[in-house]
């Protein structure tokens, strides 16, 4: 398959989501056509990666409109803003998820006129979000590529978890920069964190590689400062699920420890996000929420229990990788040292 990937797809008035559950053995969809049901799938990880996740919270929003049994505009609105809290509670770590809903909250409440103006509108106002992710990522791409290592002529790049056409509307952000070096003849190789307990990199950041015939190698978590050790990885770039005033972010557990293997082999770390994944409202990333998930994605891969009865378990999903182990974090307007990020908050 050497067509676009679009996770999330508006089409004939429901959701068509790409089942990532079921990736790489299976390519389907599961029709969305209930809010209810887009709260499950992004609970359960049908949908993941934080741009995705936002137009997903976008189009359950209009959904949920549509289910209001009201004409009355402040009752309408008053249960809107409750849909918004069933989706908000889906995922707490993914910046985007919250800042798609206040879009379509305030899409809502901008809207003048009655209940029935208002709902087309959110149709509008998700499809625009959807319809700028892919711009944005494709920018992303871009800029990610302008600021890689000039040397050597093809690079070999090391990713984390999954940032692609999967995470996002398309396209992706890490996995965009990626793309686009790929596409200009950058890129030798790239080389992809397997992603425990989930193994996103293994088996999504893979499986969109092999559809494009982009050199790809899978390693295990804990073999990436053997690599960079062996010269064999000129820069890592990966993506975001939310990133502080200050720079510090937010990702996939193991981005941390990647990024301190990174430094300590002066490899250069970028972090590719849209501006959407910064939260100004926060300082620093001691105030960034940590999403902790079943202890099932550690002790069990597919039917098989790979530990012993009575062992506890800790599994946040996410942890946050410090500002100052980041060269630079790329977004749709161009590449900023972290300590810049601050001059975007008005774009």
């Amino acid at each position: 398959m050497n067509t676009p990937v679009y996770p999330v797809r508006w089409q004939n008035d429901r959701v068509l989501l790409i089942d990532q559950n079921r990736l790489p053995n299976e390519y389907t969809y599961v029709e969305i056509d209930l809010v209810e049901d887009m709260a499950e799938a992004i609970s359960t990880m049908i949908v993941r990666g934080a741009p995705a996740i936002g137009v997903a919270a976008a189009y359950g929003m209009y959904l949920g409109a549509k289910e209001i049994k009201t004409t009355d505009r402040d009752e309408f609105l008053a249960q809107l803003t409750e849909i918004g809290k069933t989706l908000r509670a889906t995922r707490p770590t993914a910046v985007n998820l919250f800042w798609a809903i206040d879009r379509m909250e305030a899409t809502a409440l901008q809207c003048a006129g009655s209940v029935a103006a208002i709902i087309p509108q959110l149709l509008v106002a998700a499809q625009q979000i959807n319809s700028d992710d892919i711009a944005t990522c494709q920018a992303i791409g871009a800029h990610g590529v302008a600021v890689l290592p000039s040397s050597p002529a093809k690079l070999c790049l090391l990713t984390h978890c999954n940032a692609g056409a999967l995470a996002t509307a398309g396209y992706g952000t890490a996995l965009g920069v990626v793309r686009s070096a790929w596409t200009q003849g950058r890129l030798a190789r790239l080389y992809a964190d397997e992603t425990r307990p989930r193994l996103q990199g293994a088996k999504l950041t893979s499986w969109e590689c092999v559809q494009e015939g982009i050199p790809v190698t899978v390693i295990a978590d804990s073999m990436a400062a053997h690599c960079m050790r062996q010269g064999l990885i000129d820069a890592v770039v990966v993506g975001a699920d939310r990133i502080a005033a200050n720079g510090d972010t937010a990702n996939k557990i193991g981005t941390y420890s990647l990024a301190l293997v990174a430094k300590a082999h002066n490899v250069p770390f970028f972090v590719a996000a849209p501006r959407s994944t910064i939260d100004f409202s926060l300082h620093d990333g001691s105030g960034i929420p940590i999403e902790e998930r079943h202890p099932s994605e550690l002790y069990q891969i597919g039917e098989t229990i790979v530990c012993p009865p009575g062992v506890e378990f800790y599994n946040p999903a996410f942890d946050v990788t410090p500002a100052n182990l980041i060269q630079a974090i790329i977004t749709e307007f161009g590449a900023f040292p972290p300590a810049e990020i601050i001059d975007l908050k008005n774009r």
